[in-house]
């Protein structure tokens, strides 16, 4: 047990050391792992804020309008409202008359609806029930169940929006993870070489300890230790930028947002743990990984 301590005691201690010792090549290594890690905070935040917007968006889209034919009799009315109620997940029906329709279009119109006045007379709009939904996924159904019912003139649900809205959230989510997989497989290169600089000037040294009959792990540990401590300080760097930055960049841009597309971005502390937790993950396993790959041919001679 004491000499496992020690062991592991030693392995740290010379992590420390060669971290030290090869500062100059370190700050390359975290330089390129933060750089990596930035970008691929970028698209994290961006996947987030998708994900985000298409979740909030199909929450806007759970209302279905059903137009209804103007000859329509009471007896046709009530079976069509029957035939809503039947369907699963119906929060609300409320039945939109004509004359409340045109209303309503002037609401809209604002200080230009004195260009509708007149159609009272011969109102052109029709009578409809407006229903919502519990959640997006009983839409489907209620508007297959309404349509070409007779006294349906027409079903209003904006399914092509929703469905390219989460066409476009796949594309980005699987788009953004190959771009993360490459940038990953890039940081591992780059750390594989620093280390590899540092093992090939400390080669002798490493040849004797093997002579000596010291083990493969024993060797490798305090380079795979120096690996973990350049990409944490790498995740750090870049958890403090991106964080920050994007702290900034919410500022200034989500009233805007909003403003314009009734859309809020993700609150910095909403992506706050992830960050942390994904970018030391990364940070500290393409430091291990790249230790291990850059080690692996001196210690097989």
């Amino acid at each position: 047990m004491n000499l496992k301590f020690r062991i592991i005691n030693n392995i740290f201690k010379q992590g420390f050391q060669g971290m030290w010792r090869n500062r100059g090549m370190g700050v390359a290594s975290v330089t390129s792992i933060s750089a990596v890690l930035m970008i691929l905070g970028i698209i994290l935040i961006m996947i987030l804020s998708i994900n985000n917007f298409v979740a909030d968006t199909t929450t806007k889209f759970d209302e279905i309008t059903v137009f209804l034919e103007d000859d329509i009799d009471d007896g046709t009315m009530t079976k069509i409202e029957d035939k809503i109620k039947g369907n699963e997940g119906i929060v609300s029906i409320i039945f939109e008359s004509k004359d409340q329709a045109l209303d309503k279009f002037k609401q809209d119109w604002g200080d230009e609806a004195y260009l509708l006045d007149g159609l009272e007379r011969n109102n052109p709009l029709p009578n409809s029930y407006v229903v919502k939904v519990e959640e997006i996924v009983y839409a489907e159904n209620l508007v297959s169940s309404l349509t070409g019912l007779d006294g349906v003139e027409k079903v209003k649900y904006d399914k092509d929006v929703i469905d390219k809205l989460m066409l476009v959230a796949d594309y980005i989510r699987v788009g953004g993870i190959i771009v993360i997989a490459i940038l990953v497989f890039v940081s591992i290169f780059l750390i594989s070489n620093t280390i590899k600089l540092t093992v090939t000037s400390r080669r002798r040294e490493i040849n004797i300890m093997k002579y000596v009959g010291a083990t493969n792990n024993y060797i490798r540990g305090p380079f795979v230790m120096e690996g973990i401590l350049f990409g944490l300080l790498g995740a750090i760097v870049s958890i403090v930028i991106v964080y920050y930055g994007y702290e900034y960049f919410f500022d200034v841009v989500n009233e805007r947002l909003y403003s314009l597309f009734s859309v809020f971005l993700l609150a910095p502390t909403m992506i706050f743990t992830d960050i942390v937790i994904i970018f030391s993950a990364i940070g500290i396993g393409i430091g291990a990984l790249g230790s291990i790959v850059s080690m692996k041919r001196f210690l097989n001679v």
